[in-house]
């Protein structure tokens, strides 16, 4: 099995739902859904106050070239706009739309045989983005400005507890694959890798079965889709570890993939852009996993977009009197929240509720000087002067001396870390504090 120095074993902790079959979320009655779903200018809207719409109908416009449409989830009436936290902790504009529980919806003309420019036009109608968590606009990722020869997508979904595109591979396999296919025809590539941890050999072997799949571990040679079985690791599923494991390139540092001639996408923006062009239907809709001990019944379900996680919870049979945190993603790069008045958004892969034998509560002690984390760091940092200088207010050091900009917040570092010291936040502030200062 294929895979990257550095990185460390996490226990997976994905039994809770790896046999789980999707389940479709129900509506609520009110939903809230933000302007700012992805990197880049937040959208601007596109309705007004009192407005009825439909499901699926446009709800704000992309206002620049790194932006995304926003789509309406339900059939219903523009009740306002209002600032809600988000589960990154900041104030964001959310479109408030109470659900009048009728059927009706605006889909896209379906396209046949589509050119690649049709695919890249429909992508950016749709509204899609990277739902991995970063949340780039695709129709921009499939318009490089450097010559690219390969597609790579990430099926590792590495992250503990998470089973979303697992599920997603096994029960939608042929849809998955026919998105793959039109990624492919859109950047015009044939060289095409999808990247499989190996703790999900029911998808694995779902995929190999299909026509023009081959399998690393099978003897045909007839297919133009290679699935690469990787070895169990994390972050084996962060873009420059899964392009070293798959290709064996290295994108250089401050680089992007088309540097070396690679796209990455997620298994389930292969699937949108499929429903996107094949049936019309923009993204209002996604797979999240529910899980953690905290949960009563962890589940894979797929949900409207700008759903509460109140709701979530209540449809997952509520939470245990032992949760001690709760989580937006995955443990590792997700964000702990305050409470459940957090939405859904395109972004949103995973929901946790954590037990005190899941989640650590122990507070932070002075850093020992061990190197654990340099040593399992993926990008060769020293996270461990990071910490430092960020927290004693020197950032500039922290970007010269532990290189807190070409961190990818995969959170090993914090991982290994015999003193829990909260090396990604300190990551964080100094992305933050640096982009105030420029």
């Amino acid at each position: 099995m294929k895979t990257f120095k550095g990185g460390f074993h996490v226990p997976d902790n994905k039994a809770l739902t790896a046999d789980k079959a999707i389940e479709q979320m129900p509506s609520v009655t009110d939903y809230y859904v933000s302007l700012s779903q992805h990197i880049g200018k937040p959208a601007e809207l596109a309705v007004q106050v009192g407005d009825t719409v439909k499901e699926g109908q446009l709800l704000a416009k992309a206002s620049s070239f790194v932006s995304a449409n926003i789509h309406s989830p339900v059939c219903g009436e523009i009740i306002g706009v209002e600032k809600r936290r988000n589960a990154q902790g900041s104030m964001a504009d959310y479109v408030h739309i109470k659900a009048n529980g009728k059927q009706d919806v605006e889909l896209m003309p379906k396209l046949t045989d589509a050119t690649r420019e049709q695919i890249v036009e429909r992508v950016a109608l749709a509204g899609i983005v990277g739902m991995g968590g970063a949340g780039f606009p695709t129709a921009v990722k499939l318009q490089p400005k450097d010559p690219v020869d390969t597609l790579i997508i990430n099926a590792a979904e590495c992250e503990p507890y998470l089973n979303c595109d697992n599920r997603l591979m096994i029960e939608r396999t042929q849809e998955f694959i026919q998105g793959v296919r039109l990624i492919a025809k859109a950047i015009n590539v044939t060289n095409i890798y999808i990247g499989i941890e190996a703790n999900k050999m029911e998808a694995y072997d779902a995929l190999v079965k299909l026509d023009g799949i081959i399998g690393e571990k099978d003897e045909k040679h007839d297919g133009d889709i290679v699935v690469v079985l990787l070895k169990k690791k994390y972050p084996q599923g962060a873009e420059k570890t899964l392009i070293k494991a798959c290709v064996n390139r290295d994108v250089p540092v401050g680089g992007l993939p088309a540097a070396v001639g690679c796209i990455v996408n997620n298994v389930a923006t292969a699937y949108a852009t499929y429903d996107a062009v094949v049936n019309g239907v923009p993204l209002y809709k996604r797979l999240m996993t529910v899980s953690g001990k905290g949960v009563r019944n962890p589940k894979n379900i797929e949900l409207r977009i700008g759903t509460p996680l109140s709701a979530v919870v209540d449809f997952c049979g509520g939470l245990s009197d032992d949760t001690v945190k709760l989580v937006s993603g995955g443990p590792m790069m997700g964000f702990s929240l305050a409470g459940l008045d957090v939405c859904t958004t395109k972004t949103d892969s995973g929901f946790l509720a954590l037990t005190d034998k899941e989640a650590s509560t122990v507070l932070p002690t002075p850093c020992i000087n061990c190197g654990k984390c340099a040593s399992v760091c993926p990008m060769r940092l020293m996270p461990m002067y990071i910490d430092f200088y960020a927290t004693v207010g020197d950032y500039d050091k922290a970007v010269s001396i532990g290189g807190a900009m070409n961190c990818f917040e995969c959170g090993t570092c914090a991982y290994v870390c015999p003193a829990k010291r909260p090396i990604v936040q300190s990551v964080r502030l100094t992305k933050t504090k640096m982009k105030e200062k420029k």
